[in-house]
């Protein structure tokens, strides 16, 4: 592995500002402005989150600063997104340009009269109308552009509902809502566009990415990657080992399980397959490790901000309770891509063609001031994420002084840049996630839909868990996982805690099934992205990720039914649940994998999968049998089946 390929590993510019040279004179124009609009987008938002107007005795609501984010980022978005694939190599067209300016009218005539929105409340005027409803449209094409569909569609559906459930018998009818009420309740109410979401978008989510893009374009990205390679890339499954550290890192900063399987796949899907994985599960080891990006503190992508504002709790106790559910997900994939590299004879990698562990240390020990720093402010200071993560962003800057690559200008500029176009991305999920939850208010659907889910459960919890599970696998297909949060927030949660469930459990609950969309057939985005580099089947990527991440689909169930896996409860039960989790976790890896220290047999194969099971229910006397088993079962088959451990010399 050379420094060549490890530097390709680092998140690219051209993630956010595509390196296409268009063809024609509005695509030059357009790319020409990107970064104009990148930058306004960043300075806006910093503006915003310094309160930098309460300084100057300048009162705005939140709302302005919202609006006028959304006029920069419908522009930003006809100016970068392509209105169709085959448009992407030529560029955008005259009427990009012409939605661009259109979108940014109507950003800024929203910030600038929103005073005026909130004295009139209630009033449907037709100039309002009519521009929340080119607002409107503005955002389903753009949310087309983006993720296709599913959401657009969604969205129509639910707005369906509101103006024609007069029409609808039974319980889920009602009187409908007129046209000119749901436009300017979607797009001028503080419960739906310019709601909670894009506060904690524009908010904590911009502080994190603007620390993440420093932090990258000064070279951590690198130093992390060669920090997994010296520490791992000579064991067995090296270069598998070394992709589920560096996906998971990533992916908890970006929260894009598909983008970072793009990032990070094309570089680790071909190293695992030249060390001797099948294709497929190479493809399956990126998707997975990836997606539980999303599921890893601190940051988690954008979902455990959104989750601490719905709550209202501390940020801190969000990352207290996601912790071990995130480190049991790792865990168990590590130890199956370490069980998989034994069955098949695989080593590591050569010494001689990986990073000095101790040469990396000394060259790259600035690095790791930022992430302390980060840590000390949220979970020692408690200050908020959003002065955390903009005070770690200062020290990113000033340590890179001292290190291998500082901040130059350049750098910094493009900072700022890729950071604001990053954010339009970002700002369509806020859009369309606050139009679905201003529906959602608006028409009292969310309590409906609780009310027949209960129903439908008759009572039973599991029967409850296993529908929820479903509706949020389904829901999150295509779609962003902080997008299918908030909906399954509002519409699946309720029914859980009305079950008595506390609403911490049943919201990590919903948003696991919600991330795990991206690994369940047959809409499984990170994987077919991933089986794509990797050149296998789809299908067959899919089933191996599947098992890869078994445990992300038994731990929902656990936590919500004994919450000690959440660190709530007394210690002993804490301490049980966790040693009980972790001895189950072997058990069913080396049940799917057939191997620990030598091939394991059928029958002994179905006996792991029992007893691991087994070890995760929320009985003491069952998981202390169970572990009692597995540990005797373990002791059997490393007697029976011990060989030397591949290594690279």
């Amino acid at each position: 592995m050379t420094n060549k390929e490890l530097a390709q590993i680092e998140v690219p510019d051209e993630e956010f500002i595509p390196d296409i040279e268009p063809t024609t004179l509005p695509g030059r124009i357009a790319k020409t402005l990107t970064p104009v609009v990148g930058l306004a987008i960043t300075l806006v938002a910093l503006i915003y989150t310094l309160d930098v107007f309460i300084y100057i005795n300048v009162f705005l609501f939140s709302e302005q600063f919202y609006a006028v984010l959304y006029g920069l980022i419908f522009a930003g978005g006809f100016l970068m997104l392509p209105m169709t694939k085959s448009r992407a190599k030529t560029g955008q067209t005259w009427l990009d340009l012409a939605l661009a300016l259109v979108g940014l009218a109507v950003g800024t005539y929203l910030g600038v009269t929103f005073p005026q929105i909130v004295r009139t409340a209630g009033l449907l005027l037709t100039e309002r109308t009519i521009v929340c409803s080119i607002a409107l449209a503005l955002i389903f094409e753009l949310t087309r552009r983006a993720f296709g569909w599913s959401l657009v569609l969604l969205t129509a559906a639910f707005m369906a509902y509101a103006l024609f459930k007069n029409h609808i018998p039974g319980p889920m009818g009602g009187r409908a809502t007129s046209w000119a009420r749901l436009s300017n309740y979607m797009i001028t109410d503080t419960s739906a566009l310019l709601g909670m979401v894009p506060g904690v978008v524009f908010g904590m989510v911009f502080a994190f990415l603007l620390f993440g893009r420093a932090l990258f374009l000064t070279g951590g990205g690198n130093f992390f990657t060669e920090i997994s390679m010296s520490l791992m890339g000579h064991r067995r499954g090296g270069p598998a080992k070394v992709a589920v550290f560096a996906s998971g890192l990533f992916g908890s900063l970006s929260g894009s399980a598909s983008g970072n399987v793009v990032v990070t796949g094309t570089i680790t899907i071909p190293m695992m397959i030249r060390n001797g994985f099948r294709p497929a599960t190479a493809g399956a080891v990126e998707a997975v490790a990836s997606t539980g990006g999303s599921l890893l503190p601190p940051i988690m992508g954008a979902t455990a901000f959104v989750m601490a504002e719905f709550l209202q709790l501390p940020y801190h106790e969000i990352v207290r309770a996601a912790l071990v559910p995130a480190l049991l997900y790792y865990i168990a994939l590590f130890l199956q891509v370490d069980l998989e590299a034994g069955r098949l004879g695989l080593r590591g990698l050569k010494r001689s063609e990986l990073p000095k562990l101790l040469g990396t240390l000394l060259r790259g020990w600035s690095y790791l001031v930022p992430l302390a720093a980060l840590l000390y402010c949220l979970f020692v200071l408690y200050l908020t994420p959003t002065k955390s993560a903009l005070i770690t962003t200062a020290v990113v800057i000033l340590v890179s002084y001292i290190g291998p690559q500082p901040m130059t200008w350049r750098k910094f500029k493009d900072t700022l840049i890729t950071s604001g176009t990053a954010m339009v991305e970002l700002g369509l999920v806020a859009a369309i996630a606050g139009l679905i939850l201003g529906i959602i208010n608006l028409t009292g659907i969310g309590l409906l839909i609780s009310q027949q889910v209960l129903a439908l459960a008759g009572g039973n919890l599991m029967i409850m868990l296993v529908l929820t599970a479903l509706c949020s696998i389904v829901l999150g297909m295509s779609m962003p996982v902080t997008a299918s949060y908030v909906i399954l927030a509002v519409l699946a949660a309720p029914a859980l805690t009305q079950a008595g469930i506390p609403e911490l459990s049943a919201h990590l609950f919903v948003f696991y099934f919600a991330a795990l969309s991206f690994l369940t057939p047959p809409v499984c985005v990170a994987v077919f992205v991933a089986a794509t580099i990797a050149n296998s089947d789809p299908m067959d990527t899919a089933w191996q990720a599947m098992k890869l991440a078994i445990v992300a689909y038994i731990v929902p169930f656990v936590f919500v039914l004994d919450p000690g896996l959440l660190l709530m409860g007394p210690l002993g039960g804490i301490a049980l649940n966790i040693a009980s989790a972790l001895l189950g976790l072997g058990a069913v890896s080396i049940s799917l994998v057939g191997f620990a220290r030598g091939a394991v047999g059928l029958p002994m194969r179905f006996a792991f999968l029992a007893v691991g099971i087994g070890a995760f229910l929320p009985s003491v006397t069952i998981s202390l049998v169970c572990m009692a088993l597995i540990l005797v079962g373990l002791a059997f088959v490393l007697r029976t089946g011990a060989q030397e451990e591949p290594t690279a010399a």
